[in-house]
């Protein structure tokens, strides 16, 4: 038992042992704590009362901890300025890695930046697919586009910031090599080959992007250094009918190799660089489309020597356009060509080193971004030809705070941005030619109006917008809205004019209508003043304008242009000058006005109505015959009914007057103008679609449709959808559900009434009530059919809209097809 004693305290023993042993190796002076105690109460106690020092002493050591405490405060504060100093003035940081950022991607990248940049990048690569095909590609189609769920990876090497003049910018690599991307193109190929679908499902792009913040941070500008490397890995396969097997087709993936590097060479590629807005406000408003004011005001310091490459001349300057070159005379002429995607316009030749232009001219966007590109020429009196001496580029960005971001490439490479913080703001710059510093351009801009989107425009399910498939077996149904567009042609100004005396006119197509103008004298400013009538489509659709001259041997076309229709607002007139495309001038004024239709009936027909049309006349017809007239008449043609109308002899400008009807289906109601002939087979002069299917019931439409297929030539009618008024049995103030309920009401009411009566043994009263208890079963049985004609009609209605629906989207209608 003692042994069990000593055990326990043996061991107790040392475990005291070790714990002052490693007290004393992390704190050495405690073993002194001990004695100093010791000394302090032999004072204490024999010499005097130390407790009268002790608050003292405490006091004193506070405040020599607490001043060092502020002590370090201030230096570490004097160490971040100083960092800060330093990074501010310092031309270049340190190497920086840049995993938090790659971590950071590998969580957001999935399910929020790869659809945004999905959805942003699909429009730019369709675009760019459009104008760029080779011999063996009819056409192209993007069906798929997917930047998949792997990101990439920047900085691997690390990141550094570097200063040159006023601009700071970031330098870092940019690594993006994934197999998870997925890229569908449908392509119909040359004859005899067919169709095909290409895929991209591998892509690997390298190289160092720079990264640059402008106007106090309001947006960044990003780019690479140099061309990026690129691979892209191509897959092949069928494309339904007559499609190829599953090989490589020859030279495909080289081109895609090769239209990626030019499209990163021509947006963003060191001095070409890319904006992204970064607004305070976001007013979640979608543009489509604007219309810019350019001003080429003038140029300064221009010199052949400059251009040619060559060493400049001896020269003063006492400011910006105020240089004198003993090698410039009046012999030099230049004039200035703006640049807006189709849209060309060019100031006139002034002679000179320092021209004054202060052209203005007007141009239209067709996105919420531009490239605007001013090339400077050299006009040469013997020469037929012009020389090309330079060329500089403006770029502009709509901000989701309604204001407007302009940027250019500066001197050595810099950038010189200015920002418009509303429409109307006028914005001047002086940007230098390319690889020409000393050169300069003075232009100012401003950007009249943006033009957005309705929401009509939607996104379902897809990526892509909802156009259907150009190939195969897609249905050629387009959604409309219910509303119409009423557009009047007013008038032109500087039209191209190959003949004065000749005649101009204005075709303008939308959707799958087709409508043109009369011809009207004074082809260089021209009044037409005619007014077309459209039906809305949902999906984006541009109006396509087209001016024409007149001419004996074929018409001339003068110029084109596209015209945004989304974000009309209801019964407000929107009155615009549209500029021409692919042409040096020429504008044409339009009125546009959408109208909502309240009593849409849709286009099905509707039961035992009629539709009624009357051809009163025609006008500036087409002469058929050697003398110079025609015998003109109509054939009418709906669905499998034809009617004609008679003949009037030698004439242009025929007088009919006459009335057909046909039931009202929804058929197709299409004239034929032909010029009879009693020996030759009759020839057409000119075709027309009368539509009708949105007249309201009982609503006569009158007006005048040009005829296509032909120079000229318009036919005069009036269509009525006539719809008989049904009598009611019912009253039109109570609905038959409301009134079936009453109606029992009453015939519970009636059968107790009777059972009284059987009580009271009352025959005479028992047969009158009788009665009216048949007449009220009767009502009854009305109201139920009633209800069940309704219903009936509502499913029918239901069924309509889902078909449309169906049609209206290719992989619904697949879906119906395969099951």
């Amino acid at each position: 038992m003692y042994r069990r004693k000593m055990k326990k305290a043996s061991i107790d023993m040392s475990k005291i042992t070790e714990f002052l042993n490693q007290l004393y190796v992390e704190k050495p002076l405690f073993p002194l704590v001990i004695p100093l105690l010791l000394v302090l109460w032999s004072i204490e106690k024999w010499v005097f009362n130390l407790s009268n020092w002790v608050p003292l002493a405490v006091a004193v050591w506070a405040t020599v901890q607490y001043g060092s405490y502020r002590q370090r405060i201030v230096v570490q504060d004097l160490n971040k300025k100083w960092k800060q100093l330093i990074l501010q003035t310092s031309p270049t940081t340190p190497l920086e890695h840049c995993e938090w950022l790659n971590k950071l991607l590998i969580e957001v990248w999935p399910n929020f930046i790869s659809p945004k940049l999905s959805l942003k990048f699909s429009s730019i690569v369709e675009k760019r697919l459009k104008h760029r095909k080779t011999k063996l590609i009819e056409r192209i189609e993007l069906q798929e586009f997917s930047l998949g769920s792997c990101p990439p990876i920047f900085g691997m090497h690390g990141a550094q910031w570097s200063t040159a003049g006023d601009q700071r910018f970031i330098r870092m690599g940019f690594d993006w090599d994934t197999t998870d991307i997925s890229i569908m193109l449908f392509t119909k190929l040359a004859k005899p080959m067919g169709t095909a679908r290409i895929v991209v499902n591998n892509i690997h792009i390298k190289g160092d992007l720079l990264i640059s913040p402008i106007l106090d941070g309001k947006a960044v500008l990003y780019s690479f250094v140099s061309t990026p490397e690129v691979r892209i890995g191509v897959a092949f396969g069928s494309g339904g009918s007559q499609s190829l097997p599953a090989t490589e087709l020859p030279g495909v993936s080289s081109w895609l190799v090769k239209i990626c590097y030019d499209t990163l060479n021509k947006t963003m590629v060191e001095p070409r660089r890319r904006c992204l807005a970064l607004p305070p406000v976001d007013l979640r408003k979608k543009a489509v489309g604007g219309v810019l004011h350019v001003t080429v005001v003038s140029a300064g310091k221009l010199s052949r020597n400059s251009f040619k490459g060559s060493s400049t001349t001896t020269s003063t300057s006492d400011g910006y356009g105020q240089e004198n070159h003993h090698d410039m005379g009046k012999d030099f002429h230049t004039f200035v060509e703006v640049e807006l995607e189709d849209l060309t316009r060019r100031t006139l030749e002034v002679a000179g080193p320092n021209p004054t232009w202060d052209s203005t001219f007007n141009m239209v966007l067709h996105d919420d971004a531009g490239i605007l590109k001013f090339n400077l020429y050299e006009s040469c009196p013997d020469n037929v030809n012009y020389d090309h001496l330079a060329s500089c580029e403006i770029k502009l960005r709509y901000c989701t705070d309604d204001s407007t971001i302009f940027w250019a490439v500066g001197e050595e490479s810099g950038v010189i941005a200015k920002h418009a913080e509303f429409c109307g703001k006028e914005v001047e710059m002086v940007v230098p030619f390319e690889s020409i510093n000393s050169a300069k351009l003075k232009v100012k801009l401003t950007l009249k109006e943006w033009q957005f989107s309705d929401g009509l425009h939607t996104l379902s399910g897809s990526q892509l917008s909802s156009r259907g498939s150009q190939f195969g077996s897609t249905s050629n149904f387009q959604p409309r809205t219910g509303r119409k567009i009423y557009i009047t042609v007013v008038e032109g100004k500087e039209l191209l004019e190959k003949d004065k005396s000749g005649k101009s006119y204005v075709k303008l197509q939308y959707g799958k209508t087709i409508q043109r103008t009369r011809g009207a004298t004074n082809a260089s400013q021209p009044s037409w003043t005619q007014k077309f009538e459209f039906e809305e489509i949902s999906d984006g659709e541009y109006l396509k304008v087209k001016c024409y001259n007149e001419d004996i041997f074929g018409d001339e076309n003068i110029g084109g242009a596209r015209v945004n229709l989304e974000g009309l607002v209801d019964g407000v007139v929107r009155d615009v000058w549209i500029p021409l495309e692919k042409v040096k001038k020429g504008e044409v004024r339009l009125q546009i006005e959408a109208v909502t239709i309240d009593d849409f009936e849709g286009s099905k027909g509707s039961q035992g109505g009629l539709i009624e049309l009357v051809l009163i006349e025609g006008r500036d017809l087409v002469a058929a015959d050697i003398r110079g007239t025609s015998d003109p008449y109509v054939r009418v043609q709906y669905g499998n009914l034809k009617r004609r109308t008679k003949v009037m002899f030698k004439t242009l400008s025929p007088q009919w007057h006459q009335t057909f009807e046909f039931p009202d289906d929804g058929s197709l109601l299409a004239l034929h103008v032909k010029d009879h002939n009693a020996l030759l087979p009759t020839s057409s002069i000119g075709d027309c679609i009368v539509e009708y299917q949105r007249l309201a019931p009982n609503e006569m439409s009158d007006k005048w449709i040009p005829l296509q297929g032909v120079k000229r030539g318009e036919i005069h009618v009036q269509v009525t959808r006539k719809v008989p008024q049904l009598q009611k049995k019912v009253s039109d103030s109570e609905s038959p559900s409301s009134r079936g309920h009453k109606i029992s009401g009453q015939m519970k009411q009636m059968m107790m009434k009777i059972r009284s009566l059987i009580e009271d043994e009352n025959l005479e009263e028992v047969s009158s009530s009788l009665t009216e208890l048949e007449s009220l079963h009767e009502v009854e049985e009305e109201c139920i059919i009633q209800l069940e004609t309704e219903q009936m009609l509502l499913l029918n209605k239901i069924n309509e809209l889902g078909q449309e629906i169906i049609n209206s989207s290719p992989s619904l209608s697949r879906r119906s097809s395969s099951n």
